[in-house]
């Protein structure tokens, strides 16, 4: 029998998500195959029960535990792949792809491939006729960054009419080594996360187009603080245009009689996000 139209396919990702205590979420992410079972604290679901069925449909477990099966956003996807580095969240990816207001078609450079958030975000971003060029220093960082692209790509390409587009370069280098690679490139914007960005900016900037965006992700002020020294000490020909940093407060509302309060579960993550543009200098 065929299967019907939007309905899971083997190969593609489904996400499961348990209702749990305090008005909280389990969210479950998995690969379908027909010989596979998705375990749950409230007991399995086989696969081939998923396979065919449309996302959005409520299956129960052997233990009788409801599940809503879905398929994953990207937010989601990034949040739940296996990962080795911390990654960059998704409030603050988005928070920086607004910074260099990326268009599709544009060429970006990344520092820091981690393990391929930013990577996905950028290209969706750029399309299929833009460019990503990902640099890394680290061989295990650079796999999983790699393997956590294509994985979404392959099943994206199962569960959806168009395919994901294959833009991205992984590419195993120290990007302070790599002046002789910007020489044949022109970027529309830049993203910095790594440990010392500074380091950075003195390979790309030849390379950044005039008015481009350079956006960098550090941990804490202090790190901010020794980046914009160093862009005055050696005269860099960028401006500090904006620095914030992105929170989420989740909210819980619970049923009549309605009650609103901050959920007890909240990110406590937060980072520094520090928008440079480049400009040109006046001639003295």
């Amino acid at each position: 029998v065929a299967p019907r139209p939007g309905s899971f396919r083997a190969g593609e990702l489904a996400l499961a998500e348990v209702q749990r205590k305090r008005n909280t979420t389990l969210k479950l992410l998995c690969r379908l195959a027909a010989e596979a079972v998705l375990t749950s604290p409230g007991g399995v679901l086989p696969h081939r029960d998923i396979i065919g069925q449309l996302p959005g449909q409520v299956l129960r477990t052997s233990g009788g535990t409801r599940l809503l099966l879905r398929r994953p956003s990207l937010e989601e996807y990034v949040l739940l792949m296996p990962r080795g580095p911390t990654i960059a969240y998704p409030k603050d990816i988005s928070a920086m792809l607004m910074m260099m207001d990326i268009h599709p078609g544009d060429t970006v450079l990344e520092t820091g491939s981690g393990s391929g958030a930013m990577s996905l975000f950028l290209s969706r971003a750029v399309g299929p006729k833009g460019r990503v060029l990902s640099y890394e220093i680290r061989d295990d960082h650079h796999s999983l960054a790699k393997k956590n692209y294509r994985h979404w790509r392959s099943a994206w390409e199962i569960g959806h009419m168009d395919e994901w587009p294959d833009n991205v370069e992984f590419i195993l280098k120290d990007i302070s080594t790599a002046a002789a690679d910007m020489k044949s490139v022109t970027l529309d914007a830049v993203v910095l996360d790594m440990l010392n960005p500074q380091c950075a900016l003195p390979v790309v900037q030849p390379s950044l187009k005039q008015g481009g965006v350079c956006a960098v992700y550090l941990a804490n002020i202090t790190q901010v603080i020794d980046l914009l020294d160093r862009i005055r000490s050696c005269k860099l020909p960028f401006l500090c245009e904006r620095i914030i940093e992105v929170t989420h407060r989740r909210w819980s509302v619970l049923p009549v009689p309605y009650i609103a309060r901050p959920s007890h579960l909240q990110e406590a993550h937060s980072a520094f996000l520090t928008k440079l543009r480049k400009f040109r200098p006046l001639l003295s």
